[in-house]
């Protein structure tokens, strides 16, 4: 059991984590979780500060705070530490201690030992997991927000007041407003002038076409079922990743959006698809397959729902992947208690419709988070079923390795849950230049054309922001 001297408290008055990130958003190795759009799923916003511990699995190497760690593995590293520092959660909070980060498309392509003959667009950890000391966690349906510490970095009563006197501080000074009458906090960024915007894709349209057309001759031979197809951008654009943050977050509300800033490169996301969920050992994971733009008007808008509702491509599509997410759950879950609780629900997004499924189950008594995350990833969805076959398809067909899209970002705890997104809708910042993927599934039914005009669909919102 691992001690500590946790203290929570709500903040009175209420002031979203949103606001809050302000004060912290340039503090070293803050990152910020964000349910912009406040549903169902997207029901907290976590802010972690106060780092004291940090795993980065970076090609062979692998480091423990900075130093080199050649005694254990990254897995083995994290199975121990989860292992000797289990800390319950007796409260309604999703995280109280534990860690937040990501993990790339290529870590789990590495992970299922699936050869890569491609080249990275833009190199950075495969994997970054930080332990946070410090959490400050907003129910963005109650309308509530709690200060957390645990007392790791120094006294715990001492962090919690440090906390309050800046957060009270900023509210005294006008940096942000416990009133929703008065200008947000958010705003400041949609005045500004547009910034020009330069997109560089590495594929043709040609060559996109003709790459999905290569994929779809692999399904008729037999080879797979499904496989997601990839294009990547290059965007020059001299807006401040935080700015990009900040519009997007406001125009495109996600329910598992975030920022974080890794000093070299910053990622800043929107997504919305959960890839992993499990709390009190329940396991869920919501897969997406299947998209349409929404309408200029409301006529439109209800056709290109009901098109994607009805469409009989898009639900072949999805269920393929709920077969493939039913397997790997299967893998480490309760005999029997693996079940579809959702199927071809419509979602709807600022700039998209999705069509959405949920599968849930229980993980085995003598499984951990680390245990889950093997067996399921890379997700289904944006690899493709079988998932080895057409993870050396996609290798194959994609120009480029497609490094963090396509991962995830997400947390995980101390008392064994988790929460992980797919990283869609996200752009990557580096050396001055963003980088976004976009891609779709792809059957034997696909056509060129719209899949093509599909991936210029899902870039839409961060081409926007980046202006």
């Amino acid at each position: 059991m691992y001690n500590n001297q946790r203290i929570i408290k709500e903040l009175k008055p209420y002031i979203p984590a949103a606001d809050i990130f302000r004060i912290y958003e340039k503090e070293a190795g803050c990152a910020f979780l964000d349910s912009s759009l406040v549903n169902d799923l997207g029901r907290y916003s976590i802010i972690g500060r106060a780092p004291y511990l940090k795993l980065v699995k970076d090609g062979d190497a692998f480091t423990v705070n900075g130093k080199p760690e050649t005694g254990k593995t990254f897995e083995d590293y994290m199975r121990e530490y989860l292992n000797t520092h289990e800390d319950k959660n007796e409260c309604p909070l999703p995280i109280v201690s534990g860690a937040i980060g990501y993990f790339s498309y290529d870590y789990g392509r590495e992970q299922m030992g699936v050869p890569t003959g491609e080249k990275d667009l833009v190199t950075i950890p495969e994997a970054v997991l930080t332990f946070y000391d410090c959490f400050i966690v907003e129910d963005c349906r109650e309308k509530r927000t709690y200060l957390v510490t645990n007392g790791i970095t120094g006294n715990a009563p001492e962090l919690i007041r440090s906390m309050e006197k800046e957060i009270q501080e900023n509210v005294k000074f006008g940096k942000i407003s416990v009133s929703e009458a008065e200008k947000k906090i958010t705003d400041p960024v949609s005045h500004r002038e547009k910034f020009k915007i330069q997109v560089h894709p590495n594929f043709e349209k040609e060559e996109y076409k003709q790459a999905v057309d290569r994929m779809i001759r692999y399904i008729i031979e037999g080879d797979i079922y499904i496989a997601n197809m990839t294009q990547q951008l290059t965007i020059e654009s001299e807006k401040q990743p935080l700015d990009v943050f900040y519009d997007l977050r406001k125009n495109n509300p996600s329910p598992f959006g975030g920022y974080m800033d890794f000093g070299d490169y910053q990622i800043i996301c929107a997504s919305p698809e959960r890839f992993l969920k499990m709390k009190d050992r329940h396991v869920n994971t919501r897969p997406i397959k299947g998209t349409r733009k929404r309408g200029a008007t409301l006529e439109e808008d209800e056709m290109l729902r009901k098109e994607l509702e009805d469409s009989g491509k898009d639900k072949s599509e999805l269920l393929m992947i709920v077969d493939l997410e039913r397997n790997d759950l299967n893998r480490v879950c309760t005999p029997g208690s693996v079940k579809v609780t959702e199927l071809f629900t419509v979602e709807a997004y600022a700039t998209v419709f999705h069509l959405v499924s949920d599968i849930g189950g229980t993980l085995a008594d003598d499984k951990n988070v680390m245990d889950l995350l093997e067996a399921a990833f890379p997700g289904g969805s944006i690899t493709g079923a079988p998932k080895y076959r057409a993870m050396e398809i996609i290798d194959e067909l994609e120009h480029g390795k497609r490094n963090l899209y396509t991962g995830s970002i997400g947390y995980l705890t101390l008392d064994g849950s988790c929460d992980f997104n797919i990283v869609i809708r996200t752009a990557l910042h580096k050396e001055e230049k963003y980088h976004l993927g976009v891609g779709g599934g792809i059957t034997a039914e696909s056509d060129l054309e719209f899949e093509y005009e599909e991936t210029l669909q899902k870039a839409k919102a961060i081409l926007e922001a980046l202006q």
